[in-house]
């Protein structure tokens, strides 16, 4: 927040000048990015930050979509300057697919800041390689660069597998809430990657409180597995973070994306099958020094993980592959029996080639 003096954050020299000026009578960023695809933690940290400003109910809301070119009216509040005019907020979700020309114009307004609007722009992108995916000619905006130096700029991944638990502690015990060890670690395995749907499950666990007991944080409603049964979101098990799992190693992540796909066992393991001979097929072309089409970030990671399996490991894996195929289509294990087989089996070949 801006809550130091101006001398303290020095404007860099090609900032506008009106910038400089107003900067010193603004009790608020003069813009804010928001980035992350997660729509709840990015509403969450909007609000947080205008509750720090005390940017309370007598400020005005309104909320534009980068789907559309901004109308007049956006333009008007952007830059609307007055004596006497109501502080507002000005939100524009998914505004990463403003085009170049519209973005061009909002970082020349944004020259102008005022202090009774402030922007929230909401890059709502995916992650790659740990960095949010933003289009090339917003990152090289003016705005964007001087909201980066200021520290205007809140990058959040989103939730994930790692981050999942720490994020369910700590809006449990917020809500009243106090998971039993097993029930938690049930409760993370089922359900999605998504903030909203966490709360939605984390609101129907509170509707099992009696109703002269209320759960607080001070009086928690203990969770346990038997309350679980509330849960209604069953997640589909994503075949191509089960492959890369398996050529990690990673049992306990294997296992629990197996878990997903129990409902429809039969198309699971037919698919994992086709797209492991594939698998196996270029790590062996690729360990003969073959060329092989894949993304060239996959390439180097690839090319070891091909030269630590070696012949034996490769021809091992595409022996599994095959024989599993053929229990199943002989009838001597049923699917289910054939996917913890060879889910199992592939893990330690994936482990003797790291180890």
């Amino acid at each position: 927040m801006r809550g130091l003096p101006e001398a303290s954050i020095p404007c860099p020299p090609d900032a506008p000048a009106t910038a400089r000026q107003t900067r010193s009578a603004m009790s608020h960023p003069g813009f804010t990015f928001l980035i992350c695809q997660d729509s709840r933690l990015l509403q969450a940290r909007m609000e947080s930050l205008l509750a720090a400003a005390k940017a309370d109910s007598c400020w005005e809301r309104h909320v534009y979509w980068g789907d559309e070119d901004p109308p007049p009216r956006f333009w008007e509040q952007l830059t609307l300057q007055g004596l006497f005019g109501t502080p507002r907020v000005l939100v524009a979700r998914q505004a990463h697919l403003w085009p170049a020309a519209v973005w061009k114009k909002i970082s020349a307004a944004l020259g102008r800041p005022s202090d009774q609007c402030w922007p929230f722009f909401c890059l709502e992108v995916g992650w790659e390689r740990g960095q949010p995916k933003i289009p090339a000619h917003l990152a090289k905006l003016r705005c964007f660069a001087y909201a980066e130096q200021q520290g205007w700029i809140w990058r959040s991944e989103g939730l994930t597998e790692r981050g999942l638990q720490r994020h369910v502690q700590t809006r449990a015990a917020e809500l009243g809430l106090r998971f039993a060890p097993d029930a938690l670690e049930q409760f993370c395995a089922s359900v999605p990657l998504a903030a909203q749907a966490v709360e939605n499950e984390l609101q129907k666990l509170l509707l099992l409180a009696p109703p002269d007991s209320l759960p607080s944080p001070e009086a928690p409603l203990r969770v346990d597995v038997s309350m679980l049964a509330t849960a209604s979101w069953s997640p589909d098990c994503n075949i191509f973070a089960l492959i890369r799992h398996l050529e990690a190693a990673n049992f306990p992540a294997v296992w629990k994306e197996l878990e997903r796909g129990r409902k429809d066992v039969d198309s699971l393991v037919f698919s994992l099958l086709a797209l492991l001979a594939r698998e196996f097929r270029q790590l062996w072309q690729l360990h003969a020094g073959e060329n092989v089409r894949m993304a060239p970030a996959d390439m180097g990671p690839k090319q070891q993980l091909a030269r630590r399996l070696g012949v034996e490991g490769l021809s091992g894996g595409l022996a599994l592959v095959m024989d599993t195929e053929w229990q199943i289509k002989s009838g001597r294990r049923s699917p289910d029996q054939c996917l913890d087989f060879l889910a199992a089996e592939l893990c330690r070949l994936f482990a003797r080639a790291r180890a």
